[in-house]
């Protein structure tokens, strides 16, 4: 399984452009401090999230295409698997293997193990039901919580992994068409093929080195379970199987004609598009804008300008809107009555905000982060959360790379922090990663500086329990995806970076005069 993260800390950092020097290797599973990706020696496939195209009920408008890959015990399918997503060049790819599906073990099947006495080479060893519920949420692009089994303890560990959907699914076992419903939900099935003598070897050097197991049970376990087992239970689905690769992941010519196919499938599936909204249509009685006062309109004119704002003047009228509209975001909260009584000794009718659930800030990195302190400024002891989308530059499409959620978050109301938002693509990505985590919809609020009117129906359209709250809706997206008219890279003039600037030089900033509102 090559994509994982805790509950409470999913996925590790992954900073985009960074320089591949791992050499090429195997997936494995991963620890809370492995990156959610599969490096080789020329690319990376990032395993930490999926583009986030919704239908009007929120849910992928296409699934996941999933490949099933059958064969005897060290037959070499974790090494086809690793060949296809290589060669495969999708971004987002969940490989997921059938070793981390075995039941746990009674006491007595304990004894059995450690004396290599028990056979995990049947049917019957597996959690089938489990199994079949995963790759159904998997195919529907839902994340997963996967078990993770110690073979050396023949036991699973307590805490289990959180996997995220993805374009390709790609499911490994020596079971893996054992199960009638399991065999429904792949669209491709491929069968490694590999002489019994190469696979023993290999057995034999994977148990030792990896499984602290000794030779002698090795081999005892081999010709007792796992040689008798091929025959009666994994050879005959060879007739099942669409494709198979003798020889394994050496067949080069096998996987080139299996990548082919799978494009070619998924090139059938009609390309999902962005929930596109009918502008003419109202804005959604989800959308509160803040009331344009004087003052809100000043702070909109100062930040909105080009040439007669300096980068300090906008980060500071920035500041200034945030704590309104944060202030704002606040009063859609639950809150209950009560009574409390004044130091004169009077009683007075008030409100309790919050109904005892307590306020999760998520901020959609990087300009997202910039609402934080505002957000710390109103809510004491606020919890903040990270995500990181990013735009595909070659096809276009929100990616994640960085996910960090605190534990629990599920119980919350959250504040989902962005600084503008244009078609509404990345907003829908970290609505449905919150989703994901059990975040109920309509205790999720985005929140974002400016808006264009297509990413609010386009979120509303998706979503339409989120409320969606900000300081001014935009009518229009130009052909660079940015609000129109906009208030330019909100990120680069705020942080300073190339790309945005105020349109003046160093010298110019110096010698201009400030602006009040």
């Amino acid at each position: 399984m090559t994509r994982s993260g805790s509950g409470e800390d999913s996925l590790d950092r992954l900073l985009p452009g960074s320089p591949i020097t791992a050499p090429r290797r195997k997936s494995t599973s991963q620890t809370k401090t492995e990156p959610p990706l599969l490096r080789t020696g020329t690319r990376t496939i990032y395993t930490a999230g999926r583009p986030p195209w919704y239908d009007e009920h929120g849910a992928q408008s296409k699934e996941a295409f999933v490949i099933g890959l059958c064969g005897g015990s060290a037959s070499g399918k974790t090494t086809v698997a690793n060949k296809i997503i290589e060669a495969l060049d999708v971004p987002w790819v969940v490989l997921l293997s059938m070793d981390s599906f075995y039941k746990v073990l009674t006491p007595e099947e304990q004894t059995l193990a450690t004396s290599n006495d028990y056979n995990f080479d049947h049917p019957g060893a597996f959690d089938f039901e489990l199994l079949v519920a995963t790759v159904k949420r998997l195919k529907q692009g839902k994340s997963v919580k996967i078990p993770v089994y110690d073979f050396t303890t023949h036991g699973r560990q307590k805490d289990w992994k959180t996997v995220y959907g993805a374009s390709v699914v790609i499911f490994e076992g020596i079971m893996s068409f054992a199960d009638k419903e399991l065999l429904e939900l792949l669209d491709m099935k491929i069968f490694v093929d590999t002489d019994s003598d190469i696979r023993l070897v290999r057995r034999l050097r994977r148990d030792i080195t990896e499984r602290g197991r000794d030779i002698e049970g090795v081999i005892k376990q081999y010709n007792k379970f796992v040689k008798p087992a091929f025959e009666q239970y994994i050879e005959p689905y060879i007739r099942l199987a669409d494709i198979v690769v003798p020889r394994g992941g050496g067949n080069m010519v096998a996987i080139d004609l299996i990548v082919q196919h799978v494009h070619k499938q998924m090139e059938e599936v009609s390309e999902a598009v962005l929930a596109s909204a009918q502008q003419t249509q109202p804005l959604p009685q989800t959308l509160s804008v803040l009331e344009g006062t004087p003052q809100v309109k000043g702070l909109h004119t100062i930040i909105r300008s080009d040439h007669e704002t300096s980068r300090d003047e906008f980060i500071f009228y920035s500041k200034r809107l945030m704590r309104l509209l944060i202030e704002h975001a606040l009063t859609f909260l639950p809150s209950q009555s009560c009574t409390v009584q004044t130091p004169q000794g009077q009683e007075y009718d008030g409100k309790r905000s919050f109904s005892g659930k307590g306020i999760t800030g998520v901020s959609i990195l990087r300009a997202g982060e910039t609402m934080e302190p505002a957000l710390r400024a109103v809510c004491k002891d606020v919890r903040i959360g990270k995500i990181l989308i990013q735009t595909n530059l070659d096809s276009g499409e929100p990616e994640l790379h960085y996910l960090r959620l605190p534990k629990d978050i599920s119980e919350d109301h959250v504040i989902l922090m962005d600084s503008t938002v244009s078609t509404g693509a990345a907003a829908m990505m970290a609505v449905r990663v919150l989703l994901d985590h059990e975040v109920q919809e309509e205790n999720i609020a985005l929140v974002s500086l400016l808006m264009a009117e297509l990413g609010v129906h386009s979120v509303a359209y998706a979503f339409p329990k989120v409320k969606i709250i900000t300081t001014a809706v935009d009518k229009s997206v130009d052909d660079f995806l940015q609000v129109i008219p906009g208030i330019g890279d909100f990120g680069d003039r705020y942080f300073g970076t190339d790309g945005g600037s105020s349109g003046w030089s160093d010298d110019e900033e110096q010698e201009r005069p400030k602006q009040q509102t």
